[in-house]
């Protein structure tokens, strides 16, 4: 299987390095390695973070709380959605973020830290993290303290932000 290496760099220097699946959910990886390259993820931040579930980040700058950027949605492939998607929902896995909209995913992306099969389906999972030390590093993010600001939960209270995503291919 054909895989694009990624990393996401974190101001104060730790990484999560990533293995995206072209062949499996190629819209998704296309629209990912797309916004990464053009620095469209560089200052956003993690802005919903739960422990023993997933990380979520990519659709927000934290300046003096939650500012939106917007990118434009995409289809979603996954098979509530009538695309053939096998990846599980596992600790480590990307997947898209998106509303109730099957089609509404465009730059938020979740890191499961820990198994979520009620997922698989429903969501496109599009890569997984390519080591031990990254998987470290998205569950010690789902394990900072949290709170909440005007209408979001489970925001850090202490800003996790991107530096930058890099790609490798």
């Amino acid at each position: 299987m054909k895989t694009i290496k990624a990393t996401i760099n974190f101001v104060g220097g730790k990484q999560i390095k990533l293995d995206l699946y072209p062949d499996i959910a190629p819209i998704t990886v296309d629209n990912f390695v797309s916004l990464s390259k053009s620095g469209f993820y560089n200052g956003l931040c993690f802005h919903r973070v739960i422990k023993n579930f997933m990380i979520q980040g990519g659709g927000f700058v934290f300046n003096d709380g939650l500012e939106p950027k917007k990118a434009a949605s995409i289809k979603g492939e996954f098979a509530a959605n009538g695309v053939k998607n096998d990846i599980h929902h596992e600790a480590g896995v990307i997947s898209m973020a998106r509303t109730n909209v099957k089609d509404s995913a465009s730059s938020q992306f979740f890191i499961c830290v820990a198994d979520c099969g009620y997922l698989d389906g429903q969501y496109a999972a599009f890569g997984k993290v390519s080591d031990e030390q990254s998987l470290s590093n998205a569950i010690a993010i789902s394990e900072v303290k949290t709170g909440r600001w005007m209408y979001y939960d489970d925001v850090p209270t202490e800003p996790v932000v991107i530096d930058s995503v890099t790609i490798d291919e």
